[in-house]
């Protein structure tokens, strides 16, 4: 049954953040009204502050965004917290959101929960059939515990929840620490960062040999609303391109798009990570008619210029 979400009390966890920001935007623009909690204000990982949260904004639908993330180095350094951080969160806003008889919950998982052997592309179905990939493994397992939790709950206690899989993210306001990013922001910041001091090497980590799907923010918010307008059933859906790419090639676009005439060197002494990762997309296009419309070099071009005018 379709969601309209026209006039409907909307919480966004996570909607002051990277793809958050994004979300919120398009949920206004459909004429919802939106509150995002702040973590100053609400503390996602402790339930009395949740349970406040639901008290004050009763919401009549939620989408969950709000999680603890980070690339390989911030996932290693932090693998316990981030186990932690993203297990309390969305434990206590599925449980909250049963208790106080949303509407409709909105889950957004991670391409990092599937098993790190499995057959390309990702199908929905594949998400339980083995352990993620070492080095993401306690955020990847904390993401899929919550998919099944949102499962459980709609079985016993008839929450309309629904989770959405997406593959990597970028665009415009993501974050480009280099302690804490993820491969594309990364990589451009290095680039600037190098043509900009005149350096003739940037160093990239691994191989360059495993491949990732990366999916533009903005399409990603699209996805997330019309799903949320349009889908109720229990199966998780991915959102992506269906586009795999190697990130040996990955560099070399962005290189060329920054503009940077040195060379590549490649860190090998740092792990690559899941060996491939690219997700069957067909589901989101069959059940709400969601298709991604970013091409891979137009919206890394989009995050360069935003990266230039913003940093």
């Amino acid at each position: 049954m379709a969601t309209n979400l026209a006039g409907r009390r909307v919480v966004v966890t996570g909607g002051a953040g990277f793809l958050g920001s994004f979300v919120v935007a398009r949920l206004l623009s459909r004429g919802a009204d939106v509150f995002v909690p702040r973590s100053r204000d609400y503390d996602l990982t402790q339930a009395p502050a949740v349970e406040r949260l639901f008290n004050h904004a009763r919401p009549e639908v939620v989408i969950h965004l709000a999680a603890r993330v980070g690339g390989i180095g911030a996932n290693q350094v932090n693998s316990g917290g981030f186990f932690y951080e993203n297990m309390a969160m969305g434990l206590h806003v599925v449980h909250g959101a049963m208790r106080r008889g949303v509407e409709k919950l909105v889950l957004i998982g991670t391409s990092c929960s599937y098993p790190k052997v499995t057959s390309v592309p990702f199908r929905e179905e594949d998400l339980w059939g083995g352990f993620p990939e070492d080095t993401n493994a306690p955020y990847g397992v904390a993401k899929r515990a919550l998919v099944a939790m949102v499962q459980a709950y709609r079985l016993q206690y008839r929450l309309n929840g629904i989770a959405l899989i997406p593959a990597n993210l970028y665009g415009p306001r993501d974050n480009f620490d280099l302690e804490t990013s993820h491969v594309i922001p990364a990589l451009i910041r290095k680039f600037v960062e190098a043509r900009e001091r005149g350096g003739r090497v940037v160093t990239a980590w691994g191989t360059g040999q495993v491949s990732r799907e990366f999916l533009y923010v903005e399409d990603a918010a699209e996805g997330i609303v019309l799903a949320a307008e349009r889908y109720d059933g229990s199966d998780p859906v991915n959102l992506g391109t269906g586009r795999e790419v190697l990130i040996r090639d990955l560099v070399e676009e962005i290189r060329s798009l920054v503009g940077f005439k040195g060379d590549v060197e490649w860190d090998s002494t740092r792990p690559d990570g899941q060996p491939r990762r690219c997700l069957d997309t067909s589901g989101a296009e069959a059940l709400f008619g969601f298709r991604a419309r970013t091409p891979l070099r137009k919206g890394l071009r989009n995050t360069i210029n935003w990266y230039l005018e913003h940093r």
